[in-house]
């Protein structure tokens, strides 16, 4: 007589798929909270947009690859004898080894080449617009020197030779392009809705440019003179960070960037006094 005899699971076996399976539930419950900090820049949104697509795709896999490998514990787990598992065909075998190298490159590169480029294009590509703010940045352990360059718009020359604990950016003082620059530490002042073009630059060692609300993150690398330039859209004081481990003060090295109304911040430049 044939055996019909149905054997239980183990109680532990369905635990451990049950646990399989919570925590695709668990990442999806904290993952769609909106857990970006407020945006304040024009081109943040697309950022904000490649973030929640990595987000969305990458769970799905995260989601999909737990509710199988759940069902494979709780269908072929406790077997006393695993034979090798092959698939009907060596074609078959190198089609399923094909799919996902197929569906990750399109979901990378996918995302990357529709949304990302048009952002990249636009910070680090396309010029900056005529009416630009333009604001030097110079990063040195542990502080951020801020130099915009007066009524003249010009900046004036600088020389590392020059560089002394009085004279932390090196300035040619006697440079007629020199004597409007005005000099802030650790604080920038840019105007709403108006293009702020940033030239970054280290004076020691390698720093991070970090502005989260505005989606600004920019290694400051000793000898380059790196530009970009994005729109504020939200008036408000926010943190300048490091974000690059730099030394023992590390820590220290922040910042405040003010968004200010056009006519305040006019008001605020014409208040500022030149290098001295």
């Amino acid at each position: 007589m044939a055996n019909n005899v149905v054997r239980k699971r183990p109680l532990h076996r369905i635990l451990l798929a049950a646990g399989m399976w919570l925590i695709p539930v668990v990442a999806v419950i904290f993952g769609a909270g909106n857990w970006l900090p407020p945006l304040a820049s024009e081109h943040g949104a697309g950022i904000d947009g490649i973030l929640r697509y990595l987000l969305i795709t990458v769970g799905a896999l995260l989601v999909i690859g737990h509710l199988v490998l759940g069902y494979f514990i709780l269908r072929f787990g406790g077997q006393e004898r695993v034979g090798p598992f092959r698939m009907p065909s060596a074609r078959t075998e190198r089609m399923w080894s094909l799919v996902p190298v197929v569906i990750l490159a399109l979901v990378a590169e996918g995302g990357v080449l529709v949304l990302g480029l048009p952002v990249w294009d636009k910070f680090y590509a396309s010029a900056a617009p005529a009416d630009s703010v333009v604001i030097e940045v110079t990063a040195e352990q542990f502080a951020w020197n801020v130099r915009y360059s007066g009524p003249d718009g010009k900046f004036g020359p600088t020389d590392p030779k020059r560089i002394t604990l009085n004279e932390p950016l090196g300035l040619d003082r006697s440079d007629p392009a020199t004597k409007d620059d005005i000099l802030v530490l650790n604080e920038i002042w840019v105007p709403l809705g108006l293009p702020v073009q940033i030239l970054l630059r280290s004076k020691d060692t390698l720093h991070s440019f970090f502005l989260p609300n505005f989606r600004v993150k920019q290694d400051a690398v000793p000898g380059m003179n790196i530009q970009f330039w994005f729109v504020p859209t939200k008036v408000g004081t926010f943190e300048l960070a490091c974000a690059e481990l730099c030394g023992l003060g590390h820590f220290e090295m922040r910042g405040l960037f003010h968004v200010l109304p056009r006519e305040e911040f006019q008001k605020w430049l014409s208040e500022q006094s030149p290098a001295q």
